[in-house]
């Protein structure tokens, strides 16, 4: 199926057209320049940019791919989760869209999307990457911090989850205690590989005795603000580098020990990565480094579709759900800024229906 897909889920305004896995076109145009000043996303700032620039964005999504206007199959779109008067700029898009060129709607959540990147694939289909259900997904961004049990299409459970911030968050909250600008992830990555991705301070590790697979990131971003207080700004500046690397590597720890514990509950040791905490350097070496030790297999996105929000993953995702014929009413879909997972998906009446245990 080739489905057009939209995402304005934050601060990247994004179209792409797909081709069951392979992607046609993808176009991204990022607001992190203007989000800059002010230390994080700014909705309305957010709102008016994916307006100003979703037409082009479209235009150049087809142009692209070398297609007419609506020669598609079914249209995509995020519906959540994220910022709601950003993904509600998408979601009247592809309504639009949907009627003008009378084709079905499709409502993704950006959470699958992630967990569909790792299988993007160029218009030549590379990488050949295959299905090997079950898998293990550690979804790790900006606003989330899940652990997924990936069953089959369409079958999930979420397993563990952040109980306060998540991981993606907590650097960037560390990089503006820093001093630093939006968005700080990158920042506090890169004083890490000047420091030698050292662990000198040594920060707690959140639930750490805890037979648990949820996440914690609160107390360390408390235990970062008093190591900061202790110090003068002189002492402060001599140990930046120090600092953001012993950070990062108690805010990476948790993820792979929960990744480790996952594990040994479940059995899966299918590992994928998703989400733009997952193009972190460190992050890849150390479950790397995870994965040979405990005889996993880890995998991540391809470059180009994780280091930035996109429709290429939501267009992926759309297209096993077109397939399926799961078809949003066009009346009814509204914007779900915390949407989650879907706990079942119910499949038409002459398809299997795949279930998840309560959460």
């Amino acid at each position: 199926m080739r489905v057009f897909a939209i995402d304005t889920s934050c601060d990247e305004t994004s179209a792409a057209i797909v081709d069951g896995r392979r992607v046609l076109s993808s176009v991204i145009y990022s607001q992190a320049l203007l989000h800059e000043k002010w230390g994080g996303v700014m909705p309305s700032v957010a709102k008016r940019a994916h307006s100003e620039r979703i037409d082009s964005v479209v235009e150049r999504a087809f142009r692209k791919a070398k297609l007419a206007f609506g020669d598609v199959d079914a249209v995509a779109v995020t519906q959540g989760p994220g910022l709601a008067i950003a993904l509600e700029v998408g979601i009247a898009k592809a309504k639009e869209l949907s009627a003008f060129w009378g084709k079905p709607l499709v409502s993704v959540n950006h959470m699958e999307g992630h967990i569909y990147s790792n299988f993007v694939q160029n218009s030549k289909g590379n990488p050949p990457r295959e299905f090997v259900f079950p898998y293990l997904v550690l979804l790790v961004s900006g606003g989330h911090t899940e652990l997924v049990l990936f069953r089959d299409h369409l079958d999930y459970e979420v397993i563990g989850r952040t109980v306060d911030d998540a991981a993606g968050e907590a650097l960037d909250k560390a990089s503006k205690m820093l001093g630093f600008s939006y968005p700080g992830g990158p920042v506090i990555e890169r004083l890490a590989e000047e420091a030698g991705n050292t662990d000198e301070y040594r920060f707690p590790r959140p639930l750490a005795n805890r037979d648990t697979l949820n996440f914690s990131y609160s107390g360390l971003k408390t235990a970062f603000l008093y190591k900061l207080r202790e110090l003068d700004d002189t002492a402060r500046a001599k140990a930046m580098r120090s600092l953001a690397s012993s950070y990062q590597e108690a805010v990476f720890a948790t993820l792979v020990s929960r990744t480790r514990l996952a594990v040994k509950k479940t059995g899966v040791a299918n590992i994928l990565l998703g989400g733009g905490v997952s193009v972190n350097r460190r992050l890849r070496v150390l479950f790397r480094r995870a994965a040979a030790e405990q005889g996993w297999t880890v995998q991540f996105p391809p470059f180009k579709y994780l280091n930035f929000d996109n429709a290429a993953m939501i267009g992926v995702m759309g297209c096993y759900k077109a397939e399926r014929g799961l078809f949003a009413d066009p009346a009814a879909i509204d914007r779900k800024p915390r949407m989650s997972l879907p706990a079942f998906i119910t499949m038409p009446s002459d398809m299997k229906i795949m279930k998840q245990r309560d959460l």
